[in-house]
């Protein structure tokens, strides 16, 4: 069926083709500025992905749980222990430099 709409599984919706016009206006609400070119190209592409994705959604998978991962996932953390930790002396005194027992970093930001 090409050219027109593609017809999906009835727990889907039809794809409709993508129009340069439909992709004007997504990147127009996506604040993107697009050259008629990129346009053009764009286009067919975004048809591509969404024919895909209705393919991908045709499979029949009734009866199979939705799951994120192909394999069970295991917890590999550990059991929280308490341990001592560092003193501000003891933290502060491989710093490089140390102003008001706390770390002294280069400035990043300009004031305004």
């Amino acid at each position: 069926m090409m050219g027109g709409e593609r017809p999906v599984t009835a727990t889907t919706m039809t794809v409709m083709p993508i129009a340069r016009d439909d992709v004007q206006h997504l990147a127009r609400l996506s604040r993107l500025a697009l050259t008629d070119s990129e346009l053009d190209h764009l286009a067919p592409q975004l048809d591509q992905i969404l024919s895909a994705v209705a393919r991908v959604q045709e499979v029949a998978a009734e009866g199979i749980p939705p799951t994120s991962h192909a394999v069970p996932l295991v917890n590999v953390f550990r059991d929280d222990v308490v341990v001592p930790c560092l003193s501000a002396e003891q933290a502060l005194s491989q710093a490089p430099a140390v102003e008001e027992q706390r770390f002294r970093v280069p400035r990043i930001l300009a004031e305004d």
